[in-house]
């Protein structure tokens, strides 16, 4: 499931995915927060990682500052 749209927004799932990393977490605590299934968090976490929406460090996850932009659109 897609969570940019083809226009370069985002879907509302990928804002609260995107919300959720607004400080680094793991992808279990952004499951657990969102209430989204796990296999969707790491598919979103997929594609915003490759789009440079959301950065890796140390095993957590956050939101770029693109990221944290694209929230507000």
């Amino acid at each position: 499931m897609a969570c940019i749209n083809p226009d370069g927004t985002l879907t509302p799932s990928a804002k609260v995915v995107l919300s959720a990393l607004s400080s680094p977490r793991i992808l279990e605590d952004v499951a657990k927060s969102t209430e989204l299934p796990l296999f969707r968090i790491r598919s979103s976490i997929r594609e915003m990682l490759e789009a440079g929406l959301v950065e890796q460090k140390g095993g957590k996850y956050a939101a770029t500052k693109v990221g944290r932009e694209k929230i507000k659109e």
